[in-house]
């Protein structure tokens, strides 16, 4: 059977972790695949849980780190040729940034006969200095070229890639979404929004408006927080924020909190009613979107919004500027409201109009969890990743 190397960043919570335990597990046995990964940061929720659950043991390069470091990078590239040395795969699929750069090198290198990149997101604006970004650019181009494919995982994603930085040819990129098992959160939705309220204080009068993920600049927390503020201002319902996760700017957004007379509770630190709480990591994140109202997500840079489609799945409206691949997870006007990026002003508006509407959330919400499903189940994702991997196998033979 074709041999599948799958090199992924690293195992943090989140879509690409998923993509690769789905695609490692789910295609055999016409494809034997051994997936290897790098390591998280310490501020990330490991998501090792995820493949280990699915028996799956990935091959951990411990130098292949999120941070640039010539030392580091040289040595991880070193180990992964000797792995392709060793396991002689007739596919090399790597997964976002760090892993696409060293794997897509190393398998260049080897000659190996099928190279395939995914982005899960990308670093082209928003993250480094124009220099920077350009040397980037300039990278992923001469990576693509000697890459058999490219995927998207949207078509926003593609039109990024392939006209607006002209990484590659429209004809060498598909669009494959990610994929994910969105069934676990229709279960126990009363007993998990029960238990995730209970632990939390938050009281069934309560509109809980949520936002997931890294905390980190990308994801634009603080504007989150402001429109919060000013949300909380103009509505005579009783509102409280939830912050699910943890990161590098949780302390300048504990800051932005206190500037605006919002105080907030923590895990450590429990404050009864505060209208902003901040949970850390959750990972039966089921249990939290069970207890949350309305789901929100405010990024500059986004590949595909796991947070948001996971929300949908659980019945929840949605509120969210357009970054990325945003626009193809949600639908604007009939599963949640979408923004400009970086629009305080009209994010706010959207945040209103949902937190004063609630038969308009239940109408966004049972919209969403229909759109999702026919859309991102996994199994849709593995045939399709399976069908190009014939289809480029073929090909080279």
């Amino acid at each position: 059977m074709p041999k599948i190397l799958r090199i992924i960043n690293r195992l943090n919570l989140g879509g690409p972790t998923y993509n690769a335990a789905y695609l490692t597990k789910y295609l055999a046995p016409e494809f034997e695949t051994m997936l290897v990964a790098g390591v998280r940061l310490g501020s990330e929720e490991s998501s090792e849980f995820i493949v280990q659950s699915m028996g799956i043991n990935p091959v951990y390069i411990p130098e292949m780190h999120r941070e640039l470091s010539l030392i580091n990078d040289f040595a991880a590239y070193r180990k992964i040729k000797s792995i392709l040395r060793d396991f002689k795969p007739d596919i090399v699929h790597t997964h976002a940034a760090k892993a696409g750069t060293l794997g897509r090198l190393a398998a260049i290198a080897c000659k190996t006969p099928v190279i395939l990149h995914t982005f899960h997101g990308h670093v082209f604006h928003s993250y480094f200095s124009p220099a920077k970004t350009r040397l980037f650019i300039q990278i992923e181009k001469y990576l693509a070229s000697r890459s058999s494919a490219i995927i998207a995982i949207s078509e926003m994603q593609k039109d990024d890639l392939c006209n607006r930085f002209r990484i590659c040819k429209p004809e060498k990129c598909e669009v494959i979404p990610l994929g994910f098992d969105l069934e676990r959160f229709a279960l126990n939705r009363e007993i998990n929004r029960k238990e995730f309220r209970d632990q939390f204080g938050i009281g069934n009068h309560e509109t809980a408006i949520g936002i997931i993920g890294r905390l980190t600049a990308i994801k634009n927390h603080k504007m989150f927080v402001r429109c919060f503020a000013d949300v909380k201002k103009r509505t005579n319902k009783n509102i409280r924020a939830v912050i699910i996760g943890d990161g590098e700017e949780l302390q300048h957004i504990m800051e932005l909190c206190t500037e605006n007379n919002l105080n907030f509770s923590t895990i450590q630190k429990p404050q009864a009613g505060a209208p902003v709480v901040f949970t850390s990591w959750i990972r039966d994140i089921e249990c939290a979107l069970a207890g949350l109202d309305i789901v929100a997500l405010t990024s500059l840079n986004e590949g595909t919004p796991v947070s948001l489609i996971e929300a949908q799945a659980a019945g929840k409206p949605v509120v969210s500027v357009a970054a990325g691949g945003t626009s193809n997870a949600v639908n604007h006007g009939e599963t949640g409201l979408v923004s400009p990026v970086n629009d305080s002003e009209k994010f706010s508006e959207h945040l209103l109009r949902l937190v004063e509407d609630p038969a308009l959330c239940r109408k966004f919400g049972d919209a969403g969890e229909l759109f999702v499903q026919s859309k991102f189940n996994y199994s849709r994702l593995v045939d399709d990743i399976r069908n190009l991997y014939f289809r480029l196998l073929k090909t080279k033979r």
